[in-house]
């Protein structure tokens, strides 16, 4: 059966999201991010973009680049808000739909085309988005998730494009290699030295020479500059979680070892979201008295798999669940509301050197287990237990 692949991504979305609130930032330069020096830019509008200004990089470089646009530091719990109120809609009309970052959607209509135009369908829906939330959001749709994406990127600001089946392999063929989704900087860089600019050009390199400078990703990235991607859209499941519980020897009172423990939880856990390309957007935490009187306090927290951020929001949360002050039987941390995507640290607090420390913990524990490197507050975890146990709901 003829695939059918919808691709949404909202335009500047956090952005879209503070024009909405304050009109008097309609069409003006406008970026995101840490105020510092050594802040990076998490979105900026099409009017900066013009200055050469991008998301990712230093806060310092945009502002030399225009030094009129305003900077704002962001609002998470807004972003939280818009993104659940479109993904509800989606989920509404939608027969099967992923979403794969706080503003990215797909949805498979495949065999929908039976009953009913799936690009006329893709745009009432879009138009509803638009009509019941404010915000301007494009889409492309195609035979699958690649193309579908890359359609979407060409149909920016506020459009929509459909690539026919059999028009693939046309529509992509003069666009730059960067397009395609994988290719990266330092991809595209060998590809350049290559004098390999434009996707026609690299889909005449053979599969196999892409896969002795590339290795594995190789041949993915020959196919890709077919116009094959045969990836599948993976089903939204809004309760996913997990979560990790420590239940002790001897019942303790140690607050500094329990606030301890604690964060060596999170730790562990976001380093597991990481590793999968997953972020949370609710962290509960759990307490078990010594009379096995249980207590659960959660928090609704903007989408990140940052474990230093991670920690004080669970901390904030002990030091309000813990009221009773007599002896602990157990504590436990959850993540939950998880979507797939890329890594996304939180940019309105985010640091090139933060960025890289991630990076450069993350390779260490990929190489050596994920107890060779861990933060100080978490490392006097040391209380032997009883009962050690993670879940995954």
């Amino acid at each position: 059966m003829k695939k059918s692949i919808l691709h949404y991504d909202l335009d500047t979305f956090f952005i879209s999201v503070e024009r909405l609130k304050d009109s008097r930032l309609n069409n003006r330069p406008i970026m995101l991010g840490g105020s510092s020096n050594r802040g990076v830019v998490a979105c900026c509008s099409y009017e900066t973009r013009a200055f050469g200004v991008h998301a990712g990089m230093p806060m310092l470089l945009a502002r030399r680049l225009c030094p009129q646009a305003l900077v704002i530091k962001g609002d998470s719990d807004a972003y939280g808000k818009y993104s659940h109120m479109i993904t509800e809609i989606i989920a509404e009309e939608a027969p099967m739909f992923e979403k794969s970052s706080i503003d990215e959607f797909y949805v498979d209509m495949t065999g929908m085309d039976k009953h009913f135009g799936c690009y006329q369908w893709s745009k009432e829906l879009r138009n509803r988005i638009i009509k019941e939330t404010g915000l301007p959001i494009s889409f492309g749709l195609s035979t699958n998730k690649m193309m579908a994406k890359i359609a979407t990127g060409e149909a920016k600001p506020n459009g929509h494009i459909l690539v026919e089946t059999g028009n693939e392999r046309a529509f992509i063929a003069p666009m730059k290699v960067e397009c395609i989704p994988m290719i990266g900087p330092k991809t595209a860089s060998t590809l350049h030295q290559m004098k390999v600019r434009k996707v026609l050009t690299l889909r005449d390199i053979p599969a196999e020479y892409l896969a002795y400078l590339f290795g594995k990703n190789g041949k993915v990235l020959s196919q890709r500059a077919n116009a094959i991607d045969p990836s599948k859209v993976i089903p939204y499941v809004k309760s996913k979680s997990i979560g990790k519980e420590r239940t002790f020897d001897k019942d303790t009172i140690n607050i500094k070892q329990l606030k301890s423990i604690i964060s060596n939880m999170c730790e562990q856990l976001a380093y597991e979201l990481r590793s999968s390309k997953k972020l949370t957007s609710c962290i509960t935490i759990k307490i078990r008295y010594t009379d096995f009187d249980t207590h659960t306090l959660q928090k609704k927290i903007y989408y990140t798999a940052c474990d230093h951020q991670l920690i004080d929001y669970a901390l904030q949360l002990f030091d309000k669940l813990y009221k009773r002050r007599v002896l602990i039987r157990l504590v436990g941390v959850k993540l939950s509301g998880l979507v797939n995507g890329h890594y996304q640290m939180n940019l309105f607090e985010q640091s090139e050197k933060m960025a890289n420390l991630y990076k450069a913990m993350d390779k260490m524990k990929d190489r050596f287990g994920g107890d060779c490197v861990t933060r100080l507050r978490s490392f006097e975890s040391g209380l032997k237990s009883r009962k050690l146990s993670a879940f995954r709901g």
